[in-house]
């Protein structure tokens, strides 16, 4: 979290759309990327452009020395400050940006450098694939200012590392350094700051060889299957088999492997 009231003309989230995948980058580096509504908005935007069934991947990256240090508090203090309308107002439009992240159709990667702090590590949690650089430090943080969780990270992140881990991030507050975090689960890969853009670029590339229809359906046989029991799951990862059968990218992709060569997907 930053208490940082510098304030730029530059818009709080820039989105490039390049390689088949939706780059969003959170631009308010003077306050340590934290999250104001402007934000919420710009992420909100930006992930529309993932409905594209040309993109294969979304991005979220963060300039300057932090991927996101959690909500703005100089802006929640002084825009909520004795209307807890407006602070209930806040928290929701964070919790629905969140969500909507998490439920993106796409291969979401975040790319963190620097800090991911109490919101930042919870925007971290909405992704599924996570590269960071060497340098990052990631922790819930809120116990540090005396505040509870508003964009989830009491609920995915014990989902996710498991209650002890979890407990012990949101009781301390502790920084911790992202390749302690990679045998828990919370981060893929841990690589040299210089390279981290190069190693975002390279999965991209890898899942933009695949059919869109398949990482989307993908995603959400993992999502549901999580929230089911395994008989349930399994069953409907053997309906959703049966549907892709009649896709054509399962069809391009048999005939390409008899073929030997590469297929030719068309996200459908």
């Amino acid at each position: 979290m930053t208490t940082s009231e510098q304030e730029s003309t530059e818009p709080a989230v820039l989105v490039d759309v390049s390689a088949d995948a939706v780059w969003i980058t959170l631009n308010r580096p003077a306050a340590l990327n934290s999250i104001t509504p402007d934000m919420v908005a710009g992420i909100n935007a930006a992930l529309a452009r993932a409905d594209d069934p040309a993109i294969k991947a979304v991005v979220l990256q963060g300039t300057g020395r932090a991927f996101c240090a959690g909500a703005d508090l100089k802006y929640v203090k002084r825009a909520t400050q004795g209307d807890e309308a407006a602070t209930a107002r806040f928290l929701d439009t964070v919790l629905d940006m969140m969500t909507r992240l998490e439920n993106c159709p796409r291969p979401v990667i975040a790319a963190v450098n620097g800090l991911a702090l109490a919101g930042g590590l919870e925007l971290v949690l909405c992704c599924d694939l996570v590269i960071a650089a060497r340098s990052a430090k990631i922790g819930d943080a809120h116990a540090n200012f005396g505040l509870l969780p508003g964009g989830g990270s009491s609920v995915r992140l014990p989902r996710k590392i498991g209650p002890t881990r979890a407990k012990y991030l949101l009781f301390t507050g502790d920084f911790v350094p992202a390749d302690e975090l990679v045998a828990c689960g919370l981060v893929n890969e841990v690589v040299d700051d210089s390279e981290l853009t190069a190693a975002v670029e390279r999965l991209v590339a890898k899942l933009g060889s695949k059919s869109s229809l398949v990482l989307r359906r993908m995603k959400a046989l993992v999502a549901d299957g999580l929230e089911q029991p395994k008989d349930v799951a399994l069953r409907l990862e053997l309906l959703a088999s049966e549907l892709h059968a009649h896709s054509h990218d399962m069809k391009e992709g048999l005939a390409a492997f008899e073929a030997k060569r590469k297929p030719s997907f068309t996200g459908r």
